[in-house]
């Protein structure tokens, strides 16, 4: 590796390769940004084969710790890893435009999913999540965890996080685990086997950030020249100033959009609903935002603007710290602190799988029974994820008739 570069090498895949791996996962990730990691783990770590578990899991821990929305922004990195910048383009869009254009023409609209068949198919979408997020779990802790110290760092993120919920509670699980990693890991450390190649300069990091710091000075000095500098200052500071992504960024917009009357409180409830109930990254609600800002720019225009305004700092900070992360992560005290992370990663992964995505989606004995049904068929026949994401709609829709 080069002291430009973050183990520079050629691209293994084509950007229309990455567009549509990424497209089946926007149109089919239900569940929220935990559930999308394990969405990730399953279509890129065990049936595509483009990273190991352990670089994977890094990538996740790495993500964790920066600003903006996490799964999107591992998305990306591994677009970027496959296919260039292109393919890095190529994974945000085909992830995010069908929640964008679900919610999009949800706000021009203003139609709502409702009677039986559409509130089960709904429960049936967060009961397949409970499965998804399951399987990613298992799997990472049988490759990240396989010892007693590693096990006990999982667990231990899983008790912090029980105390100290929320992205506090995350962040400081995966520093703490990095610390125990330096004690208990140093005898294991050393050089994945396959690592993760992503062709970011040292040079562009440095530019990235200075994007980053340009926009997030100047644009609040240019939010009285229009509406449309307003709107571009407010939701890219929402974005930069969010960690933890998902549900973390929602008190942020409500405080930039409502609070100066450009949406209701009755709108913007609404809106977080239908949110809730798409594929894909929570972020997109930005693009039902802008669609209703009054005043303008609304509609298309305005949705764009929401939109890319409220992604781009996580990019712009991912992509400032990738080129220098490569150089760090060589080192062996790092090393050591990275199994640490990960196995902390797990823990992380693990707590989730209660607290949100089994609590909110297991409400008896019968969704308990379809989430089983879900993972048996991911873990022991091997069914696709996009299938079984199917047959949990349908059988969501069962129960709710049933009841």
């Amino acid at each position: 590796m080069t002291g430009e570069s973050v183990e520079r090498g050629p691209a293994r895949g084509t950007p229309a390769e990455v567009l549509f791996a990424f497209l089946k996962l926007g149109l089919t990730s239900f569940g929220g940004p935990i559930a999308h990691l394990g969405y990730f783990r399953d279509e890129f770590v065990t049936r595509r084969r483009w990273l190991h578990d352990d670089s994977y899991a890094e990538l996740v821990a790495l993500c964790q710790f920066l600003p903006g929305p996490a799964s999107s922004q591992v998305g990306f990195a591994l677009g970027l890893s496959r296919a260039g910048w292109l393919g890095a383009m190529a994974a945000f869009v085909a992830f995010t435009l069908p929640s964008a254009i679900i919610l999009l023409v949800f706000a021009l609209t203003s139609a709502a999913v409702s009677g039986p068949i559409g509130t089960g198919a709904l429960n049936g979408l967060k009961i397949v999540a409970v499965a998804i997020v399951a399987q990613a779990v298992l799997g990472m802790a049988r490759n990240l965890c396989p010892d007693r110290q590693r096990a006990s760092i999982a667990v231990a993120a899983v008790a912090m996080i029980a105390f100290l919920p929320g992205a506090t509670g995350m962040i400081g699980a995966i520093i703490i685990g990095g610390l125990a990693g330096l004690v208990w890991c140093k005898a294991k450390a050393g050089p994945a086997a396959d690592r993760l190649s992503i062709p970011v300069t040292r040079s562009q990091g440095i530019l990235s950030l200075t994007c980053f710091l340009v926009l997030l000075v100047f644009l609040p000095l240019l939010h009285q020249l229009s509406q449309s500098w307003a709107v571009a200052d407010s939701f890219f500071r929402a974005g930069a100033l969010v960690f933890g992504g998902g549900h973390v960024v929602l008190p942020l917009l409500e405080a930039e959009v409502v609070a100066p009357g450009w949406v209701s409180a009755d709108q913007f409830l609404a809106g977080y609903g239908a949110a809730q109930a798409v594929p894909g990254p929570l972020f997109t609600f930005a693009a039902y935002l802008g669609a209703l800002l009054e005043p303008g720019p609304n509609g298309m225009a305005g949705a764009t603007l929401a939109l890319l305004s409220l992604f781009l700092p996580g990019f712009l900070i991912l992509i400032a710290v990738l080129p220098f992360w490569g150089t760090l992560r060589q080192r062996q005290d790092i090393s050591s602190a990275i199994q640490g992370a990960n196995a902390a990663v797990v823990g992380i992964l693990a707590a989730a799988l209660y607290d949100p995505v089994f609590t909110s989606a297991v409400g008896d004995m019968r969704d308990f029974a379809l989430a089983l049904a879900c993972f048996v068929s991911l873990v022991a026949w091997k069914a696709p994820s996009w299938l079984v994401v199917i047959l949990a709609a349908a059988g969501g829709v069962g129960l709710q008739l049933a009841a």
